[in-house]
């Protein structure tokens, strides 16, 4: 049986992200090219899965649902990664969330308690453009709540994922991983080019400033809430075309593994034929 991505790119326990090349590509030997054309290959089949899921929450014959959680430092790709991820299957079945700065009303409440809000419901594949983790992350490194308080939501969110998977749930957490080489030079690019000067904020260096914080906060978050129900895949993304191609391929084995099927019609087919027929002959 040959070995799954998913297993090559999980992480449980200690983690050390500068030890990890940003621009290698585990599990695939291609190129560029090979990526590209490996990525649009997928698309009938994950489709194929998706609808699959998507009938099955239709017909309440299954509760399976799939989160995506995509992670990572500025400029890593998470756009990117939704735009060439999603764009293989039907958006009808997609439900996509962003998670910024918490408005006054979401700091009434716990921190999990929008994120709960944007689960996906059955049947459906749920997208998260950052998530619950930015409470522990930037949480952490701009000390928005205090040490014991991070320790809690620590523990909170491995329980809070582990709710969602008993419920039919299936997580795939992904931290796309690039080092400051790779961010200043995407950084650059869009002070260079008119038509991405939009995707900048000056704000972005300030954050910047604080690589080594953020991640050792990444380390740690990867440590404390990896689980066997909810581990968490890096994703070396210093080349986008691979980022594109591995998140994509987790997904479709992870969908695969669902061993997803056509519910069953909970009515008469050639009963409702006949009727049918009858009806063209009147």
């Amino acid at each position: 049986m040959a070995t799954e991505l998913r297993d090559i790119l999980s992480h449980t326990g200690p983690l050390d992200l500068a030890g990890l090349d940003p621009r290698s590509r585990p599990g695939f030997d291609g190129d560029k090219g090979d990526g590209k054309a490996a990525l649009a290959a997928m698309g009938p089949e994950l489709a194929e899965l998706q609808e699959k899921l998507y009938a099955g929450g239709r017909a309440d014959s299954t509760p399976r649902k799939v989160l995506l959680v995509l992670q990572g430092m500025d400029t890593s790709g998470k756009g990117g990664t939704i735009r060439a991820v999603a764009g293989l299957v039907d958006p009808q079945g997609l439900a996509l969330a962003s998670f910024g700065k918490p408005t006054e009303a979401e700091l009434a409440h716990d921190f999990l308690w929008r994120v709960d809000a944007r689960l996906p419901a059955a049947g459906q594949i749920g997208v998260f453009d950052r998530s619950h983790y930015e409470d522990v992350l930037i949480g952490r490194v701009r000390s928005l709540a205090p040490p014991a308080e991070i320790e809690r939501r620590y523990r909170a969110i491995v329980d809070f994922e582990q709710r969602f998977v008993d419920g039919g749930g299936v997580l795939l957490k992904c931290l796309l991983h690039i080092d400051r080489d790779v961010q200043a030079d995407r950084l650059r690019a869009r002070l260079e080019d008119p038509t991405k000067f939009w995707k900048y904020d000056p704000a972005d260096l300030d954050e910047r400033a604080l690589w080594d914080d953020y991640r050792a906060a990444y380390e740690l978050a990867v440590e404390r809430t990896a689980s066997p129900v909810a581990p968490w895949y890096v994703v070396p993304s210093g080349r986008k075309w691979y980022r594109n191609w591995a998140v994509a391929t987790l997904l479709l084995e992870t969908l695969r593994s669902l061993e997803l099927d056509w519910p069953r019609a909970d009515f008469d087919p050639a009963a409702e034929l006949a009727r049918l027929d009858g009806e063209s002959e009147e």
